[in-house]
């Protein structure tokens, strides 16, 4: 989409307020909104947008932002929906076809998103796929805080009064410090690793790539790595007190590696902190929880599965996550999607559903539905 002489602005960009239970972050700056008024567009923000995050209506309004007080005007106006969490069912009527809708999805685990994104014909760009380099820039960011965030919250459920076994992972002189287990060696795996560490804690971190592991074992000298199999987990469940679930398999249903009766084998009090429960868990005892009631317990474990836990830190995890999307949200505001997947190809891996059809394989496989590629 290229600007007109004699017309107003380039691209309508819209940025609603999350509504998902206790998410506080916002997906665009009052710094980044007033780039792409600069450059043309309008940017439309929902009243309230980034106040969880420390960003004032005002600060917006300064930038050239219209500050829109009706949540359903921002999906009737915007070209470019900008969001940070999946839209949730009361929104999914307020899909158009000719709409881009940048956000996290997620798909995999959620079936009736999925199914109402290709009803509506919108093309639904998600963060978590968008791959350069055989990297996830934009899904980094939240990786590494959910990883560090981990041992925090883990470390506090352990805490007696918290039901947990009354561990302290660092230990003290004299007393060995808790063992806490890492499930996957990625971006939120090695965070996770390298915050118990730092702690003191015994780490081992489970992988499956080998040149992965030689990485972690150079840099990391203070944890272990194990090769990850279904035979090292349960010979090692016994005596762990913090369990990370941390494998990612890109747009893909997380994988499922510790069932019910492996669970079973850990001890009371010990505690699981599931990162991969956006993408369905990797337990098959998880399910998701808010921060407002962030545990349950079964089989004597707690299981903390908190679908958005870097909304917990949401003015360190807005500017984290903006500093990635930015650039991606300039560039599909100056040159439409066509444009920008001319100069970005990139691009084409983000897209989930486009034009009514699946376009990530993984999210097709995952609910046994028909894929269609992007012809570029």
């Amino acid at each position: 989409m290229k600007v007109r002489p004699g017309t107003g602005f380039n691209m309508k960009i819209g940025v609603p307020r999350e509504i998902k239970e206790q998410e506080n972050r916002v997906a665009v700056l009052p710094s980044a909104a007033y780039l792409l008024v600069k450059q043309g567009h309008e940017v439309l923000v929902g009243q309230g947008a980034g106040t969880e995050s420390g960003f004032q209506d005002d600060e917006y309004r300064r930038a050239g932002a219209t500050m829109v007080y009706r949540h359903e005007e921002i999906f009737e106006r915007a070209d470019l929906i900008v969001k940070v969490k999946e839209p949730l069912p009361s929104e999914y009527a307020l899909f158009r076809p000719d709409q881009i809708i940048f956000t996290y999805l997620h798909l995999a685990a959620n079936r009736p998103l999925t199914l109402a994104l290709v009803k509506s014909g919108v093309t639904a760009i998600a963060y978590e796929t968008v791959e350069v380099n055989r990297r996830l820039p934009l899904l980094e960011p939240m990786s590494e805080i959910a990883g560090r965030m981990s041992i925090i919250v883990g470390g506090y459920f352990l805490a007696k009064h918290s039901g947990g076994t009354g561990v302290l992972l660092g230990g003290v002189p004299g007393v060995l410090p808790g063992n806490v287990v890492v499930i996957g060696g990625g971006s939120s795996g090695i965070n996770a690793a390298r915050m118990a560490a730092g702690l003191g804690a015994d780490v081992t971190i489970l992988e499956v790539d080998i040149e992965r592991m030689r990485f972690l074992d150079i840099t990391m000298h203070t944890a272990h790595t194990l090769y990850s199999n279904q035979a090292h987990i349960l010979e090692i469940l016994p005596r762990i007190d913090l369990l990370v679930a941390a494998v990612l398999v890109p747009g893909a249903r997380a994988p499922r590696l510790i069932t019910r009766d492996m669970l079973k084998l850990m001890k009371p009090g010990s505690v699981l902190v599931d990162i991969a429960i956006d993408q369905g868990g990797c337990c098959e005892t998880s399910r998701p929880t808010t921060h407002r009631d962030p545990i349950f317990i079964e089989e004597g474990i707690i299981h903390y599965c908190v679908a958005n836990m870097p909304g917990a830190y949401a003015r360190t995890a807005t500017q984290a996550l903006t500093n990635v999307t930015t650039p991606f949200i300039e560039l599909l505001a100056n040159e439409g999607l066509t444009g920008a997947l001319k100069k970005n190809p990139a691009i084409a891996s983000g897209i989930n559903v486009m034009g009514g059809s699946i376009r990530n394989k993984a999210v097709a496989e995952a609910h046994g539905l028909e894929y269609a590629a992007i012809g570029l």
